[in-house]
């Protein structure tokens, strides 16, 4: 039949085939509305899961300054190269391409992508500047991206490193003020919609949910140009004397802010190879010691305040030394019979402890615990130590004479500087601030001594700074000074070393109207001098004379600059 009729066997094969044809187009066109109109918020849900995505906005931490807007901390943009492993994998081949260009090790940047090939966010390298991170984007490598992170950079380095402490590489607070204030300076990250390429790389925004909120800025008390002074001349004296360490700490006896402090050895908070425990703890807030003889004007103080004493009071220290229940009490040499202030200047431990012994423990404990002695400074530094200062009640009779002149109670460098601060204030007792107070807004503190108790020490630590007192060399020309010496044994197993000493300075200036306080403290020098008027007082000179110019306090010594009141006044 096909043979027969060939002509209606093709025009019924076409039909078919064009048939088959038109059903394919109608589909197709079908399938296209169906895509591009009925389906349409389906698909770009599909795109959008594989291509949109919500990421994270970095705010940068708070600045923190000094008191005069200097910046001791800041945050600085970097970028952090990150890389989803299993895309990585795909190219292996280009991974001596991306280890180069991270300065990487091949076989490290191999053991942190195969170890954790499990995971889609890996990082491989951290805070590196933009530009570097940028070349490492443009090789095109699947995988591998950018993302922009704050890096925190100290423009003052080591200087101020034990005050303001460090974050860690996420920007969190670790020590010091970093850590104090941290709720303050961090910042609250943000968030955005952005699209993005096959490659992981953003090529579009599309709309901002939060924006970032940066962190606070604070003020710091601190003042650099003291803190510089203080941290230089504070290095030079404990590599001169050869010293395992020191600290050195300055306060406004006005307020009770901090306008220094510094300690050795030191650390450089921007190189985070150098941040090893007993580098970058604050030892004047941590450490604590035995004052030794800086104690001596409130064991006098004391005194004063029973109104059974005065400057003029005689003390009977002959022959030089006593015996106290087995124990020992001496002096340098047989000072005889002197008055209270000579006490003082000559740092007798027998007149000190003679004094002592005469009041009643209570007396002397309240003495010591109203400046501050064994409690805490109120400066919410963190890790700040306390000290001890044991209950009276507790007290036999070497321990009251051995307390008398700074042995078996302890303080920290920060505790001693604000203690003297009562004696240079109006015998207040300030909380410590960390934080820049503005005129008017500092604390009036308590009372801990009486104003009149407070002159007449001062008027002997004046002496103690003249010719002939232990302190000489804490003269600054042109203004006056009161501090105290101290030499002090450092505590051994079964006693007190014969050869290990702390030096120690503290004192205030200028004595007619007193603004800063000072103290130092060295601890085991070792190149032959060990006396606190050798090794500590120097260093307050130094520092005291450049922090009254720097302040543009009036000198109020001028007949030791070897001129006239007239002649000062043209």
């Amino acid at each position: 039949m096909s043979e027969s009729n060939p002509v209606r066997f093709y025009r019924g094969r076409y039909a078919v085939v064009l048939g088959t044809l038109c059903l394919v187009t109608a589909g197709l066109v079908w399938r296209a509305v169906d895509l591009q109109v009925v389906d349409r918020q389906f698909l770009q849900d599909q795109g959008d899961a594989r291509h949109l995505r919500v990421v994270s906005v970095p705010a940068h931490r708070g600045m923190i300054t000094d008191r005069h807007g200097e910046p001791l901390a800041m945050s600085t943009p970097v970028q952090s190269v990150w890389v989803n492993p299993a895309k990585l994998m795909t190219a292996r081949d280009r991974w001596p391409e991306l280890a180069r260009a991270l300065e990487m090790a091949p076989e490290r940047l191999a053991q942190q992508v195969e170890s954790r090939r499990s995971r889609e966010f890996v990082y491989l390298r951290r805070h590196m500047n933009p530009s570097d991170a940028q070349e490492v984007l443009v090789l095109g490598i699947p995988g591998v991206s950018i993302q922009k992170e704050y890096r925190r950079y100290y423009p003052t380095g080591e200087v101020s490193a034990h005050v303001v402490g460090f974050t860690n590489i996420d920007d969190e607070g670790q020590e010091g003020l970093e850590l104090q204030f941290e709720r303050y300076l961090r910042g609250h990250n943000g968030s955005k919609r952005v699209i993005r390429d096959r490659l992981g790389q953003t090529i579009a925004n599309v709309e901002s949910i939060e924006e970032p909120r940066p962190g606070r800025d604070i003020a710091l008390s601190l003042d650099r140009r003291i803190q510089y002074l203080a941290y230089r001349e504070l290095k030079a004296a404990v590599s001169r004397h050869k010293a395992k360490a020191g600290s050195a700490v300055v306060l406004d006896a006005r307020t009770g802010e901090v306008l220094a402090m510094v300690n050795q050895p030191a650390y450089n908070p921007n190189n985070r190879n150098d941040l090893v425990s007993w580098r970058y703890r604050n030892r004047a807030v941590t450490d604590v010691f035995e004052p030794g003889s800086t104690v001596k004007p409130f064991t006098v103080s004391a005194a004063l305040e029973t109104g059974r004493y005065e400057p003029e009071t005689s003390v009977d220290t002959s022959p030089g030394y006593y015996q106290l229940a087995g124990f020992t009490v001496s002096d340098h040499q047989n000072y005889g019979e002197i008055d209270v202030a000579t006490v003082i200047k000559k740092s007798s431990n027998v007149g000190a402890s003679r004094i002592a012994l005469d009041l009643q423990p209570r007396q002397l404990w309240q003495t010591f615990s109203r400046v501050g002695l064994g409690i805490d400074s109120g400066s919410g530094f963190p890790g700040e130590a306390t000290g001890t200062l044991s209950g009276w009640n507790e007290w036999r009779n070497v321990t009251r004479a051995t307390v008398s002149y700074g042995y078996g109670l302890s303080v920290t460098p920060l505790q001693l500087a604000n203690a003297y601060s009562v004696i240079a204030g109006d015998g207040r007792l300030r909380p410590v601030s960390f934080l820049s107070l503005d005129a008017g807004d500092a604390p009036a503190g308590r009372v801990a001594l009486s104003p009149k108790t407070v002159r007449q020490v001062r008027g002997m630590l004046e002496a103690v700074v003249s010719p002939g007192g232990t302190g000489e060399a804490a003269r600054v020309p042109g203004y006056r000074v009161a501090g105290k010496t101290g030499t002090v044994h450092k505590a051994i197993v079964g006693g007190y070393s014969e050869d290990r000493y702390s030096a120690v300075f503290a004192g205030m200036a200028p004595v007619s109207r007193p603004r800063l306080v000072m103290m130092v403290m060295i601890d085991e020098p070792s190149a032959g001098e060990y006396f606190g008027g050798q090794v500590a007082a120097p260093v307050f000179a130094r520092v005291m004379e450049g922090a009254l110019r720097l302040l543009d306090i009036p000198p109020d010594d001028i007949d030791s600059l070897g001129v006239t009141v007239a002649e000062a006044s043209q």
